[in-house]
């Protein structure tokens, strides 16, 4: 297959045949390499063959690249969501052989070799599918619509909408037990989305919101961490799991390990053990499930439904096909498994597109190998916690740290900047400058509502 030169006009992807049939392999100047997926894992791939002799197609639902790192911050009315996303279109826009689709994703034809997706089947002779992962609720999606998880821009602007709609609820609430349930927040796990979640609606609470209501205190809201482990952050070493709780004890922050929910509804959670809490808002931070990645290639999956794949991240059986990020089991040299953050998405973002380059090539790729950078999490306001080989920072440091990390990792200056001077205003004033409330409200229920007289 002749190779031309990568700054070609990229063709469109290929849908049908030269009979016009669809599905029948059409006559293309150079293999089409289709990327499922614009999280850190598909950009790096898409970017990583900018100068490759291929034609890409990266599909996406959504037509931006979200930073998820700082998705509880949009939750918390920190920033807004055009601080942490960029269009797609715009991020390759130099890039001369992509074509990006905004499409849905629904399955694969192998011996075919088509995605199919919401648009058509679209064929490939190379296939990535970083599809990501999705909450995961123990075997009770019901408990969904109680508490909603953290994974794009609409989750995160409706947890915003649900934090803030509590405190506007609990303001003409008539009965002290009515607004002691609405004051309440259940946040259901404790790695890293659970702290640092809990510690930012404790410091709304506290500060930004505080001088803003009348008839309730809103630093009276009720703050829970629920973790069903031992320990909080169980990633990072005892001592700063230990420094993370004590950190956020002091926020006000209530803090529960060793206690696995067991049921909830609208309005309460029950622990093990019998307990049941009033809480109207209900956060799960507790565990992920892979996309249906592996049940569309008719592989067996692990359990978390991970595709299990071969040492170069190939589907075993289809080298052809390349599962990253989320969605694939991989282990690091030691044998343990691989974390899904966003490092390691992009490191094997960066192996797929370096296999991919090398096969065009007529060359051999050595086997993925991951490189793990460290862990770190904010608590808030100056304090974080950081793991970096053998340096541990806490405190201040940590929290300076964890902020250059998370502002050079963002797609784009304006974006860098405009999250830099958003938490320089925070700091300086304990204001939240993106407190909207978008959308319809329903009225609270009569019951709850009072005689509305001046606050005292």
């Amino acid at each position: 297959m002749p190779a031309q030169d990568s700054r070609d006009e990229p063709h469109a992807p290929d849908r049908t045949g030269s009979d016009g049939e669809p599905g029948a392999p059409a006559p293309a100047a150079r293999p089409h390499v289709v990327i499922v997926g614009a999280g850190f894992g598909g950009l790096q791939v898409a970017r990583g063959l900018a100068d490759a002799p291929v034609n890409v197609t990266l599909i996406d639902r959504h037509n931006y690249h979200c930073f998820q790192p700082l998705l509880y911050q949009v939750a918390t009315a920190t920033l807004s969501p055009a601080d942490i996303a960029w269009p797609i279109r715009h991020i390759l826009s130099r890039q001369a052989n992509i074509t990006m689709l905004m499409a849905r994703a629904e399955g694969v034809d192998r011996a075919r070799r088509e995605l199919l997706t919401s648009e058509g089947p679209i064929r490939f002779d190379f296939l990535v599918l970083a599809t990501g992962a999705t909450h995961s609720y123990f075997g009770h999606p019901e408990w969904a619509r109680f508490a909603p998880g953290l994974k794009d821009i609409e989750d995160a602007t409706q947890l915003r909408r649900r934090i803030l709609l509590a405190f506007e609820r609990a303001e003409v609430a008539s009965e002290p037990e009515t607004r002691r349930r609405l004051l309440t927040f259940a946040i259901i796990g404790g790695g890293p989305t659970g702290v640092e979640l809990a510690g930012s609606i404790a410091e709304i609470s506290r500060h930004a919101l505080a001088p803003d209501f009348k008839r309730v205190d809103p630093r009276t809201a009720r703050i829970l961490l629920i973790e069903a482990g031992e320990r909080l952050l169980p990633a990072l070493p005892e001592r700063l799991s230990a420094h993370a709780r004590e950190r956020l004890e002091a926020m006000g922050v209530e803090v529960m390990t060793g206690r696995p929910v067991v049921d909830m509804g609208a309005d309460h959670v029950t622990l093990e053990g019998g307990e049941t809490i009033a809480a109207a808002t209900k956060i799960w931070a507790a565990g992920v499930r892979a996309s249906p990645a592996a049940e569309w290639l008719g592989v067996a999956p692990d359990r978390a439904g991970r595709c299990r794949v071969a040492p170069d991240l190939s589907v075993p059986g289809a080298p052809d096909i390349f599962v990253i990020g989320d969605t694939a089991a991989v282990t690091d040299s030691k044998g343990r498994p691989v974390p899904g953050i966003a490092p390691a998405a992009k490191q094997m973002g960066d192996h797929v597109a370096a296999v991919i380059a090398a096969r065009l090539a007529g060359t051999a790729a050595p086997g993925f190998r991951y490189r793990h950078a460290g862990d770190l999490a904010t608590i808030g306001r100056n304090a974080a916690v950081v793991k970096l080989g053998r340096i541990e920072l806490t405190g201040f440091l940590g929290w300076m740290f964890w902020g250059v990390v998370h502002v050079y990792f963002l797609v784009g200056a304006r974006n860098r900047i405009t999250v830099a001077m958003s938490w320089l205003w925070n700091y300086l004033t304990y204001q939240r400058a993106a407190r909207l409330i978008t959308g319809d409200v329903e009225p609270a229920p009569a019951r709850e509502i009072g005689p509305l007289s001046p606050p005292a």
